[in-house]
C-alpha cells in the first residue's frame, strides 16, 4: 500500500506502484482536513475514516471551494449526522461526476450537497444522474461575485431538481440536508427543533439589547 500526503504547499505526487492509494488533504485554513481514499483510482470509495456510514455527500469543484463548503460539514456535525468530502468537478473530471453521482445511492448516501462557482454545472449535473435529492450551494466567483454560479445552478430545467441555497449558503445546505433526513428520523427532528430553539433565543436576546441601548 501506498500513501501520498498533499498540502496547498505542494501538489506534486509521484503515481503509486499499486493502484491503491490515499489522499489526506491539509488545508491552509482553520477547518477539520478533509480525509479523502481513492481504491484503484475509484471516485466511488470515497468515504470518512468515520466508522459511521455517510449518509450525505459533500461535493464540490474545487479544493478551493472548501472555505465554503466546510460549513455543511460544521453543521452536519453538530446535528450528529455522518457526512463525506470530496472534489468532483463536472469539467475536469466529468468521469468521476458519473460514477459517484450513479453510485451514491447504492453505498448508502441519502442527500447530496453540491458546490460549484462560475459556470456552476456540477449541482444540476449530479441531479441528472441521481435520483437523491440534490441541494445546490452556488459559490462566489471573482468575476460576477457569484451571480453565474447562483443562475447556472438555480435555471434548472424542469423535470431536474436542484434545491438552490444563497451564494455561499453552504450552512442553509447543512440544514437542508439534516432537515431532508429528520423526515425519516424522529431525534433528529427533536435536534432540529432544539437549535431552531436556540437561535430563537439568541435573537431575542439581540432584541433586548438593542431596545436597552435605546431607551437608555
Amino acid at each position: 500500500m501506498f500513501f501520498v500526503a498533499i498540502s496547498s504547499g505542494d501538489r506534486r505526487a509521484s503515481q503509486p506502484n499499486e493502484f491503491r492509494y490515499g489522499i489526506s488533504l491539509q488545508l491552509p485554513f482553520s477547518v477539520p482536513s478533509v480525509p479523502l481514499w481513492f481504491n484503484n483510482w475509484n471516485p466511488l470509495s470515497t468515504m470518512k475514516t468515520s466508522k459511521t456510514k455517510p449518509l450525505v455527500g459533500i461535493i464540490m469543484g474545487s479544493e478551493s471551494d472548501w472555505p465554503t463548503m466546510s460549513e455543511a460539514a460544521r453543521i452536519l456535525g453538530e446535528f450528529g449526522v455522518p457526512y463525506e468530502a470530496t472534489v468532483v468537478s463536472a469539467h475536469r473530471t466529468p468521469e468521476d461526476m458519473v460514477a459517484y453521482a450513479k453510485a451514491a445511492e447504492g453505498r448508502g448516501l441519502r442527500v447530496i450537497i453540491a458546490g460549484a462557482g462560475g459556470a456552476a454545472h456540477l449541482p444540476g449535473m449530479v441531479a441528472s444522474l441521481t435520483n437523491l435529492p440534490v441541494v445546490g450551494v452556488p459559490v462566489e466567483s471573482k468575476a460576477l461575485k457569484g451571480m453565474d454560479s447562483l443562475l447556472s445552478i438555480a435555471q434548472m430545467p424542469g423535470g431536474i431538481p436542484v434545491a438552490t441555497m444563497a451564494i455561499g449558503g453552504a450552512k442553509n445546505a447543512g440544514l437542508m440536508a439534516a432537515r431532508i433526513l429528520g423526515t425519516a428520523d424522529a431525534a433528529l427532528r427533536r435536534r432540529m427543533g432544539a437549535y431552531r430553539a436556540r437561535i430563537a433565543g439568541e435573537s431575542r436576546k439581540s432584541r433586548a439589547k438593542v431596545q436597552g441601548g435605546a431607551e437608555a
